[in-house]
Order: C-alpha cells, then sequence, then structure tokens
C-alpha cells in the first residue's frame, strides 16, 4: 500500500449519505444583491439577522405538523456523542466528552463540523465550519484544517521521522483520531492533493525551525489559518489534470466558509476563529447558576475594531465602499473567511483562472462576477483571533456554534439551557412575558409548560440535540413550542433558510476534578 494511503488509512470511506448533507452541488451566491428578488436572496451573504422574536405566528407557516417521533428522528438526525475513554477506572484528560448535532436550513447544508484527538502531541480539536456561496469550502476545512494545526504542534525531530518514512516509503504514525458521525463525508478522490500540500508543508516546518524550539500553541494555530487558506488558492491557481479534482479545487476557492476552532490540552484552552462563527464558556458560579463566558470576537460589521481594521487597510477613497450595508463591499456578511477568492484575487488573476478553467465555471453566473468597488484587494482574509483562557474548576462546558445558532438563542439563553440539562437543577426564573398582554388562562398554560419541560429535559440524551430543541422551537416566552418546532422541522427547503439558517453545534464538558489537580500541578 502506498504511504500516502497508510497515512489516510485512519479517515473513513465516504458513506451513502442524508439527502441533507450530500456533497452540494455548485450554487451562484455572489450575485449582485439588485438582481436577486428579495424571497430569493440566498443564504450567509444576503442575510438578514433573525431573533427569536422576529420569527413569523406559525399561522403563516406552509408547513404540515409533525408527531413528537418524527421531530425527534430529524433533530436526532445528525447527533454525535464521544466520552474519553478512562484509565484505570479515572479519566485523566480535562474533556470528560463532548456532543455534537446539526440541523439543515440549506438544501444541502452548507455547515461542517470535525473533532478529533492529536496522537502525536496532547490536546483535543473541535471545530465549527459555516460555509457560503456552496458547501464546498467548509468540507475542504472539515477534512483539512486540523491537519494543518496537528503539523505546526509537531516537535521538530517528529517532522523529520515523517518526511524520513515518506521517503523509505514506510507507513506513518497516525496524526489525528477523528470523532465523526457517519453522515459526515470525506472526498476520497482529493486525499491524494491535501497529502502532497500537507507533505510541502512539513517540509517548510523543517527547513524554518530548528530543533530546539518548541512549538507555541497560539502561533501554531495561526499559521495553520494562514497556510491552508494560501494552499487553497494556489491549489485553484495551479488547478489538476484531473478534471473532477481540477473543479473541484475551483469550487473550494470560489466559495467560503468561516471557521471557529478550539484546542483543549489540561488546562489550556485555544480558540481560534476566523468570521462569525463564535465560542462561549458556561461557567457555574456559587449559587449553582451559570454564566456566559465569550471567548471569541465576531467579525462582522457589528465590531467595529473589524470595521477600522479593514478600512485601515485600503485607501481613504474607499472608506465610504469597503464596509457597506454593513457587509464587505455591500456583499460579504462576514470580515474574515476561508476561501472566497472573489474577495482576495486581483481581477486579472480572476480572468485568467476562469479562461483557463472547465465549462461548468463558465457557466456560473457567479464566478464571472467581480464585486463592486474593486479596487485595492485584498479585501479579505482567513487569519484568525487568537484567544488563550486557562481553565477553572468552575468552567464546566464549552459551546461551539454556527452563528445559526446565536441568531436564534442570546449566548446567556444557551448557558443556561446547556447548564441545565448537564446537571439537571433548573434555576426557577421569575415568569416574564416580555411585554405581551396574556390572559390567565394563557398564563396557566405557560406555567404548565414549565413543569412540563422539567420533567421532559432528558428526553435528549445528547446536549447539542437539547439545545438545537430551543432555538428552533422556542416561543416568545422562552419555552419550548411543540406545535412551533413542529411547523419550523417541516416546513419546504425553498422556505426553511428564509426563517433560519443552518445551526451546528459542539458542546464540551470539561472535568473540574482533572482541571483544579492540573492547575495545582502547574502552580507546584
Amino acid at each position: 500500500m502506498p504511504v500516502t494511503l497508510q497515512f489516510l488509512r485512519g479517515l473513513p470511506r465516504a458513506k451513502l449519505l442524508a439527502a441533507s448533507l450530500l456533497p452540494c452541488q455548485h450554487q451562484s451566491h455572489f450575485s449582485p444583491v439588485s438582481s436577486w428578488p428579495t424571497s430569493r436572496r440566498p443564504s450567509h451573504i444576503w442575510r438578514c439577522h433573525l431573533s427569536s422574536r422576529s420569527y413569523r405566528t406559525t399561522s403563516h407557516l406552509h408547513s404540515y405538523t409533525l408527531t413528537p417521533p418524527q421531530v425527534n428522528s430529524i433533530l436526532k438526525a445528525n447527533e454525535y456523542s464521544f466520552k474519553v475513554p478512562e484509565f484505570d477506572g479515572k479519566n485523566v484528560s480535562s474533556v470528560m466528552g463532548f456532543d455534537s448535532n446539526q440541523l439543515p436550513a440549506n438544501a444541502p447544508i452548507e455547515d461542517r463540523r470535525s473533532a478529533a484527538t492529536c496522537l502525536q502531541t496532547r490536546g483535543m480539536l473541535l471545530g465549527v465550519f459555516d460555509g457560503h456561496a456552496g458547501c464546498a469550502c467548509a468540507q475542504a476545512l472539515s477534512e483539512r484544517l486540523f491537519y494543518y494545526i496537528a503539523v505546526s504542534l509537531l516537535p521538530h525531530n517528529t517532522l523529520c521521522e515523517l518526511e524520513a518514512a515518506v521517503e523509505a516509503s514506510r507507513p506513518l504514525s497516525p496524526i489525528l483520531q477523528w470523532h465523526k458521525h457517519p453522515n459526515d463525508y470525506f472526498s476520497r478522490e482529493a486525499q491524494m492533493l491535501y497529502f502532497n500540500s500537507l507533505r510541502t508543508y512539513w517540509q517548510e516546518l523543517i527547513d524554518l525551525n530548528s530543533p530546539e524550539e518548541t512549538p507555541d500553541t497560539a502561533e501554531a494555530l495561526l499559521n495553520a489559518f494562514k497556510r491552508l487558506d494560501n494552499d487553497l488558492s494556489l491549489e485553484a491557481q495551479v488547478g489538476d489534470p484531473n478534471a473532477f479534482l481540477h473543479y473541484w479545487v475551483l469550487r473550494v476557492a470560489f466559495s467560503g466558509a468561516t471557521a471557529c476552532v478550539a484546542h483543549i490540552d489540561g488546562p489550556d484552552l485555544y480558540i481560534a476563529n476566523a468570521g462569525d462563527g463564535r465560542a462561549v464558556l458556561g461557567v457555574q458560579e456559587e449559587d449553582g447558576s451559570f454564566s456566559a463566558h465569550t471567548l471569541s470576537n465576531d467579525h462582522n460589521a457589528q465590531n467595529e475594531e473589524e470595521v477600522a481594521r479593514i478600512r485601515s487597510e485600503h485607501p481613504p477613497s474607499e472608506k465610504k465602499t469597503v464596509v457597506r450595508q454593513d457587509r464587505l463591499l455591500g456583499l460579504l456578511m462576514p470580515f474574515r473567511a476561508f476561501g472566497d477568492v472573489k474577495f482576495k484575487w486581483s481581477i486579472e488573476l480572476q480572468k485568467c483562472v476562469l479562461e483557463s478553467g472547465p465549462d461548468q465555471l463558465h457557466e456560473n453566473e457567479h464566478t464571472k462576477f467581480i464585486p463592486p468597488n474593486y479596487h485595492t484587494p485584498p479585501y479579505l482574509t482567513a487569519e484568525p483571533e487568537i484567544t488563550y483562557h486557562k481553565l477553572r474548576p468552575q468552567d464546566r462546558f464549552l459551546v461551539i456554534g454556527s452563528d445559526g445558532l446565536w441568531e436564534t438563542l442570546h449566548r446567556q439563553e444557551v448557558v443556561r439551557i446547556v447548564g441545565e440539562y448537564l446537571t439537571g437543577v433548573h434555576q426557577q426564573q421569575p415568569l416574564t412575558v416580555g411585554g405581551y398582554r396574556v390572559t390567565l388562562g394563557q398564563m396557566q398554560g405557560l406555567l404548565e409548560e414549565r413543569k412540563a419541560r422539567m420533567s421532559s429535559a432528558f428526553e435528549d440524551q445528547n446536549a447539542a440535540t437539547h439545545l438545537i430543541r430551543h432555538a428552533v422551537g422556542n416561543n416568545e416566552f422562552g419555552t419550548i413550542d411543540h406545535e412551533r418546532l413542529s411547523k419550523m422541522l417541516s416546513l419546504p427547503e425553498e422556505l426553511a433558510r428564509m426563517y433560519r439558517d443552518d445551526i451546528t453545534i459542539i458542546i464540551a464538558q470539561f472535568n473540574p476534578h482533572v482541571i483544579g489537580a492540573q492547575r495545582q500541578e502547574d502552580q507546584s
């Protein structure tokens, strides 16, 4: 068996996927806003940010009522759980395990997720990738980014051992242990291309780094993000003799994706974020309640520092055009993302690549479209913002979610729901109706719903599923409305995206006893 296949043999074979997770077809999402009817402005780029209170009343939804078992079947279709193995009856990891889940709104879903344990070093990697203009870029990130991070963390002698094994055609020691749902897709056709680019990267690390250097985690995350985005761009420019791969690398480059990644090693938690995904820590207070500690910043127009950064990178003459209508060049919601070469390459390079590309690209309007006021590219970067947090015993869990979650639930509500689910302790807040006028009968109904919620909280065996149930089914009073949940889940594909975005969630649960002991060791 060739050494490259040995290296990748841990990757699961592509399986027959649920319809919602099939590899996407190329979609035209970069057309000018004015050319799209309001009802068809697609995806992440021209999204209206909807809160749970801005959903239309259920009577206007063209859908049908699902039974509770049907609702559960939909919500649980993509759930996945992993528990860290114990040794001698003890859990020696700061991470006890994680739950993850996805709920599509786009057809097919444009979000991706990844989770893996680093085998050559220590630590666990968790990531959520939110694609736009198709799923190709998010798909590539879900398969490749963790390898780039793992290689960036390897010491010099281990990199030399990897290269020597390849040269001698010996099997390679695995780098990652993947934790994947059966529906999490791998592109088998592109594995050799991916391996060759990764090998070139570690060869450069061998040449650049000295044997005495110890990799810095923050620097490794930063370099991995930037290098992979550079490789996505380079692969699209060079092309491939294989027609399928040539088309694939162009699809990846011309679509885009944000990334929010956590690296957890003992008490050391690093978040690398590029885009509008979000990582929030659930902290348990002395009274048993939970508070939210945000570990990432959204890279969009609501972040004044991001707006200032982008404007500072371009001439004063572009001050009014570089960010318009809260979008990059009036088009793109996130201000940092992988791919999206329409916002990075020069016009000349775009035309040259497209002219030599396959015929399928010529038929796609968005690849031909040049953003307005496009004078001094690049306008977009995949450079992540790195956040470090030293875990404490009161830090009980981490929630990483695509913006589809945070658009529907406030971070404090997310942490409360997850905290109550994991502990089984419900903090009874005063029942509020948010200024709504309610009758005594309606108030009685709300109280009965609260009582029912306490008894049914553990219907879900997965914390991410439980959170999605709230994100989609919460009514204006903050309680799950089964009728609303049913109708939202039964919306036809062409309507679902008008009401919400794809939702992808990973929830990691921490071991406070291990974290406390590790902190004491570090202090001694």
